[in-house]
């Protein structure tokens, strides 16, 4: 980390920098400079080399992208592998339902127990409890982090058992499953989901605890929503300004640039506006869809309907753990095997889209397909890049209004800001669009994008 010394009043210049952000998934930094009591520029840098993912799509088989963008992510492969299902079965022109639709759901929950829970102990509550790392707070508060740990690993054991492997599942196709479980190997899944559901209520009450900071802001929220259910797996795209579309509508709401300072490309809505996708989208436009236990467990922690705090955005990814454990148990609990593991999906030309609920927010993917089933075209767009614009404005609010903190505090304050959102910087880096222009002249100079400030190799 790199911080300027502060001035002796709040009104001179102060550059805040941190070279190489800790605890995110990725590489990024980011970069604060304030005048005169105002922030005068913020950046939100994501350096980390783009890889490419729509190009490797392209001239592969429909029944591919499950596999090939589940690497996108080691933490979040099952919403690549959902969304890409979704979008290649919405070109076919298959629907898959029933017990096969609630074994996608169930994964699914197995990846928001496991994403939570890492974020939640091992990243972000080392901020509010004033340590550098996970393993600073094991030393004070072992109980705590083990209890962590087997909440994550409850998440891990049910990917394992529905997705073939923890990491990067081997049992997802286009259509459902190559194999799904029998209700005899369910079982045991059902008692430790009953144990760790009190080990979420014991970490809502935990973390509910915490010294949160008091900032708001007026986001425009954008989400998944199920008439039926709390949004996870498909819906509706809906926003706090009343947009209801559906999800094959995105990209005439959302629109996507490159800026110079980010190898990730940066969304907005059709009106130039951030937005922000994720648990606290998710929570203030559905929060009525809740389990019980849930909602009385967000009552208790102080959460009304809404939430617009970024720094209590831990205690609704609590809630939300809490959920996917009741969801998960039920789901179990009504479960009748298929007649088969997986629809049958037979090419055809087309475009599909699909959209599922990441836990860091909406991803939404895009193919078109020729008659033989092969990728003409591949659009992903994975939240932290429809959040970079919401999270540089948190920055520039949150500095100014505490201009008074030293600038380690104020820089160390910055980067929980970031943390807030648990930014999944590698999934963000996909694209990258290079310019270079040259001119011969005796004044002629040389550009090659994108321009970043000298951030960590």
């Amino acid at each position: 980390m790199s911080v300027s010394q502060p001035p002796d009043d709040t009104s001179g210049e102060r550059t805040l920098r941190v070279e190489a952000l800790a605890r995110v998934e990725g590489e990024g930094a980011m970069y604060v400079r304030t005048s005169e009591g105002r922030v005068a520029e913020v950046e939100l840098q994501i350096y980390e080399p783009p890889r490419f993912f729509e190009a490797f799509l392209r001239g592969r088989r429909h029944t591919e992208p499950p596999d090939i963008t589940a690497r996108i992510c080691g933490i979040c492969p099952v919403a690549y592998q959902m969304s890409a299902c979704l979008a290649i079965e919405d070109a076919c022109g298959v629907t898959v339902d029933g017990p096969v639709a609630d074994l996608r759901r169930l994964l699914y929950c197995g990846e928001w127990i496991e994403s939570h829970v890492l974020h939640i102990y091992l990243l972000h509550a080392p901020d509010f409890l004033g340590y550098p790392s996970a393993l600073a707070l094991a030393q004070d508060h072992p109980d705590a982090v083990q209890q962590g740990l087997d909440l994550k690993k409850t998440g891990n054991d049910l990917v394992d058992l529905i997705g073939g492997r923890a990491v990067h599942p081997v049992n997802v196709r286009v259509g459902g499953f190559y194999r799904v479980p029998t209700r005899r190997e369910l079982a045991p899944m059902r008692e430790a989901l009953l144990l760790a559901r009190d080990r979420a209520e014991d970490m809502t009450r935990w973390v509910a605890g915490f010294d949160i900071p008091d900032f708001e802001r007026e986001y425009t929220f954008v989400a998944l929503r199920d008439r039926d259910r709390y949004a996870v797996v498909g819906g509706e795209l809906v926003s706090s300004d009343g947009l209801v579309a559906p999800v094959a509508d995105f990209d005439l709401h959302v629109h996507e640039e490159h800026v110079a300072r980010s190898n990730a490309l940066r969304a907005h809505l059709d009106d130039g506006r951030a937005y922000l996708v994720g648990p606290l989208a998710r929570y203030s436009l559905n929060s009525a869809q809740l389990s019980e236990r849930a909602r009385a467990a967000a009552a208790d922690a102080g959460l009304g309907p809404t939430c617009r705090n970024p720094f209590r955005s831990i205690v609704v990814r609590s809630v939300e753990t809490l959920h996917a454990i009741d969801e998960a148990i039920a789901i179990i609990d009504r479960y009748d095997e298929p007649d088969a593991p997986a629809v049958e999906v037979p090419p055809r030309a087309g475009v599909g889209h699909g959209a599922t609920e990441a836990p860091r927010g909406v991803l939404y993917h895009r193919y078109e397909l020729d008659e033989q089933g092969l990728v003409l075209d591949a659009r992903i767009v994975p939240p932290t890049s429809q959040n970079q614009a919401a999270i540089e404005e948190d920055l520039a609010g949150f500095v100014e209004r505490h201009l008074s903190l030293d600038t380690e505090t104020l820089t160390h304050r910055c980067e929980q800001a970031i943390r807030n959102y648990d930014p999944c910087i590698s999934c963000a880096t996909h694209f990258l669009d290079l310019t270079v222009s040259e001119s011969n002249g005796d004044n002629g100079a040389t550009e090659a994008g994108p321009r970043r400030r000298p951030a960590a190799p």
